[in-house]
């Protein structure tokens, strides 16, 4: 749920990818969080700095970032530490 990426490659077309498929609402709340935790939490913002000191662009290292913070909140969930 949440940040689903798909490609809508046509013919030999390249470019850049969107992240577009899952649900929007979602999606625009794990940016919003991941845009703060990048900034306060010391886990999501060694793993954005590591992946943009690795040439990741910006978005893209957000994008990955929502993901995890994604996984950390259904991890959370799961062992019932909301």
């Amino acid at each position: 749920m949440g940040v689903a990426p798909f490609n809508n490659d046509s013919g030999k077309g390249e470019g850049k990818r969107t992240t577009g498929g899952g649900r929007a609402p979602v999606r625009a709340v794990l940016y919003m969080a991941a845009s703060a935790a990048r900034r306060f939490k010391p886990v999501i913002a060694s793993m954005y700095d590591r992946l943009i000191k690795n040439g990741k662009a910006p978005k893209v290292a957000l994008v990955a970032c929502m993901r995890k913070l994604l996984t950390i909140l259904n991890a959370m969930k799961r062992d019932h530490r909301v």
